[in-house]
């Protein structure tokens, strides 16, 4: 039987109502990176990233099959915010059990330069989110393909039919100036 490369986030969701171990094996799969640079940049190690991402995973999974969540954005940006307050708790948590000497205001100030950087990538990982649901297609696709599916440039070029790897690059270098425009034209108007 040919397994799936990708699924959709609607195939996610309806896999995990109907018990579909594929769907979920892949969700667990998909997102990680995203979630391991994210923590390994904010003070985290792998370890911790895995409990952190396996945890988002569950409260993801338990809403599906509960039915009471209503998904107002792409999964990745749900499980990426569930990560972050996890995170966020975590070194919280971890200042009040490590910060006990003389070194409590470097700890705090530690922790308070952690959060601001969280919150700064948060800002900045939802404003990337927002541009990309507002590119449009096939340009979404595309870079999301190459960028979090991690295609090759032959498995995009043979999937959107393209007639070669060239125009291919060429096509996701114009999608990507789209996005950064789209994105500073956003993020100018958060500031």
């Amino acid at each position: 039987m040919h397994k799936a490369l990708y699924f959709s986030d609607e195939a996610i969701i309806h896999g995990i109502v109907n018990d579909d171990e594929e769907a979920l094996a892949y969700l667990y799969k998909i997102h990680f990176p995203m979630i391991l640079n994210f923590i390994l940049t904010n003070s985290g190690t792998e370890d911790e990233a895995k409990d952190i991402y396996q945890e988002s995973i569950i409260v993801f999974y338990e809403k599906i099959k509960a039915g009471s969540l209503e998904l107002n954005c792409q999964i990745k940006t749900y499980i990426y915010s569930v990560c972050r307050r996890l995170w966020l708790k975590k070194l919280t948590e971890k200042n009040k059990y490590t910060s006990t000497s003389v070194n409590d205001s470097d700890a705090f100030l530690n922790l308070l330069s952690d959060a601001t950087v969280i919150d700064e990538n948060d800002q900045k990982f939802s404003t990337m989110a927002q541009a990309l649901n507002q590119l449009g297609e096939p340009c979404r696709t595309l870079l999301e393909d190459y960028y979090f599916q991690d295609l090759s440039m032959q498995l995009i070029t043979e999937k959107f039919g393209y007639t070669n790897a060239d125009n291919t690059k060429n096509q996701k270098y114009k999608c990507l100036m789209r996005l950064k425009k789209l994105f500073f034209s956003l993020y100018k108007m958060q500031e």
